[in-house]
């Protein structure tokens, strides 16, 4: 007699209608003694990231199969945040981490499934997925589809950012109409998640990093073979975790988090990854806070310097070394024993690891900078918290002080941009784009490649209750808490005020008096909320805020 869960939906006798209903799409009495491992594919030919999944999918199911696993496969959502850029469709973005999370549970524990291969490439499908894992706790290994081949733009290589840089440079007069059709055509030669170091592959790197998926995997390009041998081999490993008894949750510990936050910052990371990480540990009960990863960034060096911080691609990080050289060179700093899906600790899998290319990681003894890409921010304007990414940010606009130019969305900034109403030194206020505000918090992605496109992304600051993607460069600060819907003192900012930017002193505030602030907010009214009805809406009731990684989660 087996001990798999599967047993009280297909043991015999009382599971003859579930066998019943397997028989129907060809498994047989052989399948129903084995451990029923699912599948779980965001594929779609919407978001290119997820375009090749079903090809991994296919070596998924033959390494299950060839280890004596019952493989079954089921499909989830999976946008794409690019096609979704600089218009309504973002505020469905962040939101649908919580439906795939959602979606996962119930077809899992519907239908009491052994095991798990989890497979996503883009921004919030791998953080949903690995939400999902700790949340199920069953043996879970994640597979990512590998990113995309860089482009090139008149021999130099580019990424998908390229794009929204040509809008702001055709709009500014600067190229003309073929040459900006030529780069639309040139950025994104090959499926695959985008090509720099963004959310998307962030977060796969941080899967790795913490031990849920095999190593030297993350980086693996889209169009390799070694692609499809990874994902043989991750379906041939979970059959092995399922007998072994090794659950997701035995993988994803606090050291195995703080391994994930350190290489996250090594490599410079998306700023996305402290929602996700303060959401990942909320499903895992962790005790991490949002401080914990100033603590971290001003502990770890910068060691790893990829598209857009520099001009090497995930491909050529791919080429020297990836995730487990980054590894190797932080073991110092990691907790080296933390186990991962391998079977093996961290340290045995990046013993041998070297780095292949100095110009792309570097030695922990020769960083690119001494401290890591995060710094947690705070003062009159973020009483709670706030986010910046010093590593994006030209050392001489570390500490800036400008006028405020103040808009209540982010399309209100896009228009702005289009008619050259911005100028050098000024501080951009985009508010009510907060987590309940937006709602769905929508990232500043266009505007920051618009702003760069005119010249200007280097000479202003943008900072929101809102998000950024984690190609964004130049000066900005996110995440601002409480949110301006919620009464945050971003809501009483008005034109022409000062506000000061500290990031070496962690600090941003408003330049106005405590009693001016008081008559403001007195006369503060909210706005009324954008949406009222559908899922955008429940998501606004349920939210928690950004310091919480923005989960649903009702308090009562």
């Amino acid at each position: 007699m087996n001990r798999w869960r599967s047993q009280s939906s297909l043991g015999v006798p009382e599971g003859a209608l579930a066998r019943g209903l397997y028989r129907s799409m060809g498994y047989t009495d052989e399948d129903f003694r084995k451990p029923v491992i699912a599948i779980v594919n965001t594929w779609n030919t919407v978001c290119p990231g997820h375009f090749c999944l079903n090809q991994v999918a296919a070596e998924v199911h033959k390494g299950i199969t060839k280890n004596g696993g019952m493989a079954v496969e089921f499909g989830t959502i999976g946008p794409c945040d690019g096609i979704a850029q600089g218009n309504e469709g973002m505020t469905y973005i962040l939101p649908s981490r919580e439906v795939i999370l959602y979606s996962v549970e119930v077809m899992v524990e519907a239908h009491r499934f052994d095991g798990l291969v989890l497979l996503g490439s883009c921004d919030k499908t791998v953080p949903a997925l690995l939400m999902a894992a700790a949340r199920l706790d069953l043996p879970t290994i994640l597979v990512n589809g590998g990113p995309m081949e860089p482009g090139t733009r008149h021999g130099r290589d580019i990424d998908v950012n390229e794009i929204e840089i040509a809008v702001g440079e055709y709009q500014a007069g600067k190229i003309d109409l073929a040459e900006l059709t030529y780069v639309e055509k040139s950025a994104c030669p090959t499926p695959g998640s985008c090509s720099m170091i963004g959310t998307a592959n962030t977060m796969s790197c941080l899967s790795e990093a913490m031990g849920l998926s095999l190593p030297g995997s993350a980086t693996i390009p889209a169009t390799y073979s070694k692609r499809l041998q990874a994902a043989n081999e991750s379906g041939r490993r979970v059959v092995d975790l399922v007998r072994e008894g090794v659950t997701a949750l035995q993988i994803i510990t606090a050291p195995a988090m703080e391994n994930a936050i350190r290489v996250g910052l090594a490599i410079g990371g998306s700023t996305n990854l402290v929602l996700h990480l303060l959401a990942l540990a909320e499903e895992a009960n962790l005790p991490l806070q949002i401080d914990d990863f100033d603590r971290l960034s001003r502990e770890t060096p910068y060691i790893a310097s990829i598209m857009t911080a520099s001009e090497y691609d995930m491909v050529d990080f791919h080429r020297a070394g990836g995730i487990p050289a980054v590894m190797r060179q932080l073991l110092p700093l990691l907790h080296g024993d933390a186990l991962t899906v391998s079977g093996c600790s961290i340290r045995e899998n990046v013993k041998d690891a070297r780095i292949e290319d100095e110009r792309v990681i570097r030695p922990l003894a020769n960083p690119f900078k001494p401290d890591g890409g995060l710094a947690i921010m705070r003062g009159n304007l973020a009483p709670q918290s706030a986010v910046a990414k010093p590593s994006a940010i030209s050392v001489d606009r570390l500490q800036v002080e400008g006028p405020a130019v103040v808009f209540n969305s982010e399309q209100e900034l896009i228009v702005a941009i289009g008619e050259k109403r911005i100028a050098r030194g000024d501080i951009l206020v985009v508010r009510y784009e907060g987590p309940k505000g937006g709602p769905g918090m929508r990232e500043m992605y266009t505007p920051l490649k618009l702003l760069d496109g005119y010249g200007l992304a280097e000479h202003v600051y943008l900072i929101t209750d809102g998000r950024f993607s984690g190609s964004n460069r130049g000066g900005f600060v996110g995440h601002i808490c409480p949110e301006a819907a919620e009464g945050g003192p971003l809501a009483i900012v008005e034109n022409g005020d000062l506000i000061r930017i500290d990031i070496p002193n962690r600090r941003v505030n408003l330049l106005v008096g405590e009693e001016e602030m008081a008559r403001r907010f007195e006369a503060w009214q909210g706005p009324a909320m954008r949406v009222k009805k559908g899922y955008l809406a429940l998501y606004a009731d349920l939210v928690k805020p950004a310091f919480r990684g923005a989960v649903l989660k009702s308090e009562s």
